[in-house]
C-alpha cells in the first residue's frame, strides 16, 4: 500500500521483508544515517519470527526509488495488553529514521486504521505534529568508550570503582559466544533474573532469531563453573548495546554484575566499538540508579503516541500491575517459565 506526500515529494510505502534486495537497501540506509540496531530490517524480522508480532515496515522515496526515511512497525497483538502498532516492537528506539516525519505519522495512522489497531507508538525520532509526547518517562545511558581498561576503571565514580574492583578480586570466569549452548545457559539467567524482578521472561526464540541475524553476541559470567550473570548484546555503528542482561541472587555478593559489564566495555573495546549504550531504564528506578554509578549521564528518551481511546499502558511500574508483579516474584522459577514467554510476547 502506497501513500502520498505532496509535501515532501516522497511516497510512503510498506516494504517487503520477504525480498533480500529491498531488505539490503533499507540497512544501507540505516547505516548511512547511522541508525540504531532497531531500525535494521534484521530486527524486524527477529521479532516476527522470535514472538509472533508481524513486521509492518515503512519506507519513503523520492522520485526514482531514492531513500528518503524508514519507520520500523510491529504490529503487536496480545489478549492482555492490548493492539499497536510500536516503532520498533520489543526495542527502545525505533523512530522515524530520515526525512518525511508527517507522511510517514500519517501513512502509519492509516495503516492502524486499516488494521484496527487503536495505537501507534513511536520511540525515538522525530515527534510528529500533534501527537502526544512523553520526555518524562525514560532515560538513555551513553558514553564513550575509554581507551583502555585503566583508562576505563578511572572513568568509573569513585565508589562503583571500589565495587568493580572488587569483582576482579572474587573466582569469577569470562566467557563469549553466540552458539546455542551460549544462548540457553544466557537464557537461564536472564529468566531467573527477570523473575526476581517480578516480570515474565521474553521467549528463547526471540534471543536465537536475533543472535542468528544481526551482529550481537553473549558475554556470560561464571562462579566455579555455574553461570551467575549474563548480557546478550547488539553491535552498530562502533557502539555496544547491552541490550538483555541479569544476574542471579548469587550475582549479588559476588558483584558479577559489575564484573560482566567491566568485561563487555574490554570486549567492545577489542572489537573496535568506542561508544558503550547502557539502554533505557525508567525515571527514578534502582537501573537509572545504577547506571549513574558508573558515571553514565542520563538523556531523556522521547516517545511520542496517538491513540484512539486509551492509550496501552505496559511499564511494570504502572500501579495497575503491582499485584501482578508481587505474584510473580513468587512464583517457581520452572511455573515462570513456562508461562512467561507467552506473556512477553505480547509485551512489546
Amino acid at each position: 500500500m502506497t501513500f502520498q506526500s505532496a509535501i515532501a515529494r516522497a511516497a510512503v510505502r510498506e516494504a517487503d521483508l520477504r525480498d533480500d534486495r529491498e531488505c539490503a537497501r533499507i540497512d544501507a540506509f540505516v547505516s548511512e544515517r547511522a541508525g540504531s540496531p532497531f531500525h535494521l530490517t534484521a530486527w524486524s524480522r527477529a521479532v516476527e519470527r522470535g514472538c509472533g508480532q508481524r513486521a509492518r515496515y515503512l519506507v519513503a522515496e523520492r522520485p526514482g526509488g531514492v531513500i528518503a526515511g524508514v519507520l520500523p512497525l510491529t504490529e503487536m497483538r496480545s489478549a492482555l495488553f492490548g493492539r499497536a502498532l510500536v516503532s520498533a516492537g520489543f526495542a527502545v528506539d525505533g523512530g522515524v529514521l530520515g526525512d518525511a516525519v508527517e507522511p510517514f505519522a500519517g501513512a502509519a495512522w492509516d495503516l492502524a486504521r486499516r488494521l484496527g489497531v487503536p495505537e501507534v507508538e513511536l520511540r525515538g525520532g522525530p515527534a510528529p505534529a500533534g501527537w502526544t509526547v512523553d520526555y518524562d518517562s525514560y532515560l538513555d545511558f551513553a558514553r564513550p568508550l575509554a581507551a583502555d581498561e585503566e583508562a576505563e576503571l578511572k572513568a568509573i565514580p569513585r565508589k562503583q570503582r571500589a565495587e568493580v574492583r572488587k569483582s576482579l578480586g572474587f573466582e569469577l570466569e569470562v566467557a563469549i559466544g553466540r552458539d546455542r549452548a551460549a544462548l540457553m545457559e544466557h537464557h537461564r539467567v536472564y529468566a531467573e533474573s527477570v523473575r526476581n524482578l517480578g516480570t515474565p521472561v521474553f521467549p528463547a526464540a526471540l534471543f536465537r532469531a536475533v543472535a542468528e541475524t544481526m551482529d550481537a553476541d553473549v558475554l556470560t559470567v561464571r562462579h566455579r563453573g555455574r553461570a551467575v550473570a549474563s548480557v546478550l548484546s547488539l553491535y552498530a555503528n562502533g557502539t555496544v548495546y547491552p541490550y538483555w542482561g541479569g544476574g542471579t541472587l548469587t550475582a549479588r555478593e559476588l558483584r558479577a554484575n559489575d564484573r560482566m559489564y567491566f568485561a563487555l566495555m574490554a570486549h567492545a573495546r577489542a572489537r573496535g566499538c568506542t561508544r558503550f549504550d547502557f539502554g533505557r531504564s525508567k525515571v527514578g528506578t534502582g537501573a537509572a540508579a545504577f547506571k549513574k554509578n558508573w558515571g553514565f549521564e542520563p538523556t531523556p528518551l522521547a516517545y511520542a503516541k496517538r491513540s484512539d481511546g486509551p492509550a496501552r499502558a505496559v511499564n511494570p511500574l504502572n500501579p495497575k500491575y503491582a499485584l501482578m508483579v508481587a505474584t510473580w516474584k513468587r512464583l517457581p522459577l520452572p511455573i515462570a517459565n513456562a508461562l512467561g514467554p507467552w506473556i512477553a510476547r505480547g509485551l512489546g
